[in-house]
């Protein structure tokens, strides 16, 4: 590369521009926080409804802070420690740190400024949540590097992903809750299994710089088939943590309406036709996170959470 784009740019890239900033927001692609947030949501306003019965909104406010404060922490480190490979694949060479639009030090400024805004809502939360909030930071930073010593980095995203629901029930309680670790796991799955299916479209590249990945290991249908399996579960785990929680009739209509949104993304994603990926990946997974997260707050507000 040259110069100026190891380095991310030239110096007036590191102004705090408003020009930068918007580079910095497109490059952590903030609007997609959507996919965790309904999930960490839901955690948050079941822990409300079985301790208290009201909605805490200085916890859920805080709860979105964190939550929007660690995603751009993660998507900025990701990035910044993937420029290169970035660069070497034709589909994310045009990102911001690869052209130059945004700089490395601007990009890290950014993600500091993150990582203390997650780790500042995390203080005024509890103090459970001020000491765990360290150990949510690490999967963050150690899933770019696993696509150079693992065939398996999706495993790692959804641990990342996980944490989400679990630290929103801590939030809200304090304490640790099992139930809130199995909304953790169907989170980790689901998006673990949709990281599959996207990472399909980047088999060729993979493959010819050494980048790890399931479908380039395995193949594009193995991934597929990996990902079929992973939403399998998800339904079965979301379910689980309906009966633990004892939800009512609108949460198990939502459920309805994402195993019929998993069927209808797997019906259009093919190994020999991937043309219809980024509807799978973007349209019908945000529709999941934001379907769900209506009819289980339908649900705790006809079980009687109040505001």
């Amino acid at each position: 590369m040259s110069g100026d784009v190891a380095t991310g740019g030239s110096a007036e890239a590191d102004l705090p521009s408003r020009g930068g900033v918007q580079a910095f927001l497109r490059l952590v692609m903030i609007e997609h926080s959507v996919f965790a947030l309904p999930f960490a949501y839901i955690a948050g306003l079941t822990a409300m409804f079985e301790t208290s019965g009201t909605v805490q909104w200085r916890e859920l406010l805080l709860v979105t802070v964190a939550m929007v404060g660690m995603r751009t922490f993660a998507m900025a480190a990701n990035r910044i420690i993937d420029r290169e490979i970035d660069a070497r694949n034709p589909r994310t060479a045009g990102r911001e740190l690869v052209t130059g639009a945004l700089s490395v030090r601007s990009a890290w400024t950014g993600a500091l400024v993150a990582v203390a805004v997650f780790l500042g809502a995390c203080a005024l939360l509890n103090p459970l949540c001020l000491a765990l909030a360290p150990v949510a930071v690490v999967p963050m930073v150690v899933y770019p590097y696993g696509k150079r010593f693992t065939d398996f980095p999706h495993a790692i995203l959804g641990i990342a992903q996980a944490i989400g629901p679990i630290g929103a029930w801590i939030a809200v309680t304090g304490v640790w809750s099992w139930d809130a670790v199995v909304l953790g796991l169907a989170v980790g799955v689901w998006i673990g299994g949709f990281d599959l299916i996207f990472g399909c479209q980047d088999v060729a590249a993979d493959r010819a710089h050494g980048v790890r990945s399931v479908p380039a290991r395995f193949g594009i249908a193995a991934a597929l088939y990996g990902a079929r399996g992973s939403h399998v579960v998800t339904v079965v785990l979301l379910a689980w943590f309906g009966v633990l929680t004892g939800a009512g009739v609108f949460f198990w209509l939502g459920l309805l309406i994402v195993a019929c949104a998993f069927v209808y993304e797997h019906s259009i994603v093919k190994p020999g036709d991937l043309s219809r990926l980024n509807r799978a990946f973007f349209t019908v997974n945000g529709f999941i996170g934001i379907a769900l997260f209506v009819c289980a707050l339908l649900d705790l507000a006809v079980r009687g959470l109040s505001v």
